[in-house]
């Protein structure tokens, strides 16, 4: 089934996806309790705090809190920054190296036309990380920094966009907003043809 077969490439690529981005959260969640279990670098830091604050000490103490709280938000958006540049670069350096990510590979398609101009797969790897991963970053990260309205904003944008890339595959043209914005389509390995030929039967 063609549709299966790309609904399977998906899945491939979306489980290489969740892997970094477990990856991610885990070496976050290293980096935030360092904060909070560096006992000797909080103690000093509070005491010089102490000392400045001239007997303020409930100023002395949101003012630490405060600091380890942006650190630790900071952390969480270097984690959301690096999870969508890496999955730009896979998706890129796949369709610009190979036309193919490792999802469809294992499945037998790949985007046609090739794409050696950069910019093609760069547009086609754009749209799919936007919609499979970086506007629900943008979210996660408003969430953080609460902004819980507008993070439920960019939450529905994410998901009306992951749709719109995803629901035309479906369609008898079986091309996602990625492919139209790049100019390609998904086709299967041994049934292409020619680049020319505007009826590749596609997947």
């Amino acid at each position: 089934m063609p549709k299966l077969r790309r609904v399977l490439a998906w899945f491939v690529d979306f489980a290489l996806v969740v892997a970094l981005a477990s990856a991610l959260a885990v070496l976050t969640f290293h980096r935030v309790s360092a904060l909070v279990t560096d006992v000797p670098e909080l103690a000093t830091r509070g005491g010089f705090d102490l000392l400045t604050s001239r007997g303020d000490v409930l100023d002395a103490s949101q003012d630490l809190g405060l600091s380890l709280w942006n650190k630790s938000v900071l952390y969480v958006e270097q984690a959301f920054g690096l999870l969508v540049l890496t999955v730009f670069l896979y998706q890129w350096a796949c369709l610009a190296l190979a036309g193919r990510t490792l999802g469809k590979a294992l499945t037998g398609l790949k985007v046609t036309p090739n794409l050696p101009p950069r910019v093609r797969a760069a547009r086609r790897a754009a749209v799919t990380t936007a919609a499979d991963v970086a506007v629900y970053a943008v979210a996660c990260v408003l969430l953080v920094e609460g902004q819980v309205v507008l993070s439920v904003l960019v939450w529905a944008v994410a998901v009306a966009l992951f749709l719109l890339n995803a629901l035309p595959v479906l369609s008898p043209g079986r091309r996602s907003l990625a492919d139209r914005v790049a100019g390609t389509a998904v086709t299967g390995i041994g049934l292409s043809r020619p680049v020319a030929t505007p009826l590749a039967r596609t997947f």
